[in-house]
């Protein structure tokens, strides 16, 4: 009786463990720029300089604008997590900062990876992050975090 009831225990434990880790949606996000950027490869803390607006230019010294995802997409989640290691309330919280204190402005924001590879396209001076499936040949991928 014990052993059932310690056994029942187990599988509902796994069994929610299991949908848990099912929800878990883990997304290959990639940096990248225009094809036609001079651009070819970026550091990890290259890249997080320009997203974080400590940098306004690339290594080569030409301009760079950086794009970012809205707020709450799981891109940018991704990316943030693994470029700087923050949370989207750690993200929230540093610009709310630099706001704050007039020392920078926020990047600009789109809604979507595809937003972001028609802004790329239209600017070879910026720099964005998109799922790794979006990746074709109108953007050169710079950084895999």
């Amino acid at each position: 009786m014990i052993v059932q009831q310690i056994y029942r225990i187990v599988s509902a434990t796994m069994a929610c463990t299991v949908s848990l880790n099912i929800g878990i949606v883990r997304a290959d996000v990639v940096a990248v720029v225009s094809s036609k950027s001079q651009v070819t490869t970026l550091s990890k803390n290259q890249a997080l300089e320009l997203f974080l607006g400590k940098r306004t230019r690339f290594p080569g010294g030409g301009a760079a604008i950086p794009i970012d995802q809205a707020e709450g997409s799981a891109a940018r989640d991704e990316f943030y997590s693994r470029l700087a290691d923050m949370s989207p309330a750690q993200v929230k919280t540093f610009w709310s900062r630099i706001i704050f204190t007039g020392r920078g402005q926020l990047p600009k924001t789109v809604g979507t990876g595809l937003e972001v590879k028609r802004l790329l396209v239209a600017n070879p001076t910026a720099i964005g992050y998109i799922d790794q499936s979006l990746v074709d040949s109108s953007v050169r991928v710079v950084l895999a975090p």
